[in-house]
């Protein structure tokens, strides 16, 4: 990986129509993100209010995606569908519905840290979930959002 790659950090973009209450807990954790994780190469994260999205590889509708380029020549971006959040409000509460959508965002930063180690590996979904248990765990307690 290239030491001074042009754009590092992590960024977000929320698309129109996205529940404010989610909106404002994303801009949230990727603030506390940016303080406890090197982000060496951009990433951004894009928002989407649709109840899933497409993974562009296998088709298969999912909650959140990472592309991952095949070198750190181009930056990779996650996006996140948020559109099942008042089912989920309805369902499991506030908390827990907000917990389930960051995440989603937290899996796929681990995938993105994987990458940086070999962009060619093959993803850990294990240590994705477990990392981003781990994470959204220590947000919760700094926090004291849920």
């Amino acid at each position: 990986m290239e030491d001074n790659y042009p754009r590092t950090g992590l960024r977000i973009r929320v698309i129109k129509d996205i529940n404010p209450e989610v909106r404002t807990e994303f801009i949230l954790l990727v603030k506390w993100l940016r303080i406890q994780m090197d982000f060496p190469i951009r990433v951004v994260v894009y928002l989407k209010p649709d109840y899933r999205i497409k993974n562009k590889f296998t088709k298969e509708l999912v909650t959140a995606t990472f592309f991952a380029p095949y070198t750190h020549e181009e930056e990779p971006y996650i996006r996140v569908a948020t559109g099942d959040y008042d089912e989920l409000l309805n369902d499991i509460g506030r908390d827990k519905a907000l917990a389930s959508l960051l995440h989603s965002l937290a899996h796929e930063i681990i995938h993105y840290k994987q990458w940086l180690k070999d962009p060619m590996c093959e993803f850990s979904e294990e240590e994705a979930n477990l990392k981003a248990d781990n994470l959204i765990d220590e947000y919760a307690d700094i926090e004291e959002h849920f």
